[in-house]
């Protein structure tokens, strides 16, 4: 490259994102999925923070959990699907400095959220599980609002030091990042500086923060198993290893497409750039969708007051008017 194209981006005022290259003519047929996806992620989260946050009977640890995760989803799938719908439809590609910076922390910081909030349901199902007569006695709701604070402390601090570590980068090399959204891996590479660091840093997140998780997650559910295999009837298993599922398919939704990624991200060097960035593109994006759609269907509580919902949606400003205590009533009424 010429020294005249090699402009010194010490502190760039922009960043360039290019969407998808290869795929810049299929970026408005790529944008409906993602949309319809990003759609049903936020509708799906907040539905179920209305039937929580409305109905008396779901007012325990297990839905509190839920619910953290229902407003992680939507804020980590807003900080990078909004910018990424407006490469596709109005090729609006610059993104200032700063809000590149802003918008790497949140999604990486949420990412690890979702992490922290998975153990901490796991452990709710250990404790309701292996241990049930004490459960109320240890997830009170001050440790229950302890632990979401510790899930929020631990990404946020962390993750801090990861637009940090971006600003103090000199970039003489070029402001374009081939990617929909400022992804650290992305933006750190575009710097003309030694950045062992930064790669460092960011496998010790991922080895201290995503990897402990699922270490914690996996113990929780061994002791779990033998809990459940302990039961004297089949049936009796089955029940309540039922109540475990709709959390496991949550946690393949979010560590299969994240993994993926991260090693394709690392390793997969013969694996197209498009199909890396499409596949980037998914684990922010899929479990936010599937959360609501995994617990509304799995989960009897929230399913029973879905098809409540519905079919009185006629009468239910009424129904939510009246006495909490009339609520419950009118539920068992109609179950």
């Amino acid at each position: 490259m010429s020294g005249s194209n090699t402009t010194d981006f010490i502190n760039p005022s922009t960043f360039i994102l290019l969407g998808i290259p290869g795929l810049e003519r299929a970026h408005v047929w790529i944008s409906i999925p993602f949309c319809a996806m990003y759609i049903i992620a936020i509708l799906g989260n907040f539905t179920i923070l209305f039937i929580v946050k409305r109905e008396p009977s779901l007012h325990g640890p297990m839905y509190y959990f839920l619910c953290m995760l229902a407003i992680t989803d939507m804020v980590w799938s807003t900080s990078m699907i909004p910018k990424a719908l407006s490469i596709f439809w109005f090729n609006s590609r610059e993104i200032d400095f700063s809000a590149c910076l802003t918008q790497m922390y949140f999604i990486h910081c949420f990412t690890g959220m979702e992490s922290g909030i998975f153990v901490a349901m796991a452990f709710d199902r250990y404790v309701a599980i292996c241990d049930p007569l004490r459960h109320s006695t240890i997830l009170t709701n001050p440790m229950v609002a302890k632990i979401g604070l510790a899930v929020v402390l631990r990404s946020g601090i962390f993750v801090l030091l990861y637009p940090f570590l971006g600003r103090q980068l000199p970039y003489c090399r070029t402001n374009i990042i081939p990617h929909t959204y400022c992804e650290h891996i992305a933006i750190v590479k575009k710097a003309c500086a030694d950045i062992r660091v930064s790669i460092y840093y960011g496998l010790f997140l991922t080895v201290s923060g995503m990897g402990l998780d699922m270490l914690f997650i996996t113990m929780s559910y061994i002791q779990i198993l033998r809990a459940v295999f302990s039961l004297p009837t089949k049936d009796a298993q089955l029940k309540t290893f039922g109540t475990c599922i709709s959390h496991l398919c949550a946690i393949l939704s979010f560590y299969v497409p994240a993994l993926f990624s991260f090693l394709t991200q690392r390793f997969g060097h013969h694996i197209p750039q498009h199909f890396h960035i499409l596949m980037a593109n998914m684990y922010p994006l899929v479990p936010p969708m599937l959360n609501p759609i995994i617990y509304g269907v799995r989960t009897k509580q929230i399913r029973d007051r879905l098809l409540w919902l519905f079919p009185h949606k006629g009468t239910l400003m009424m129904r939510f008017s009246r006495d909490p205590t009339e609520i419950c009533s009118a539920c068992s009424d109609d179950e």
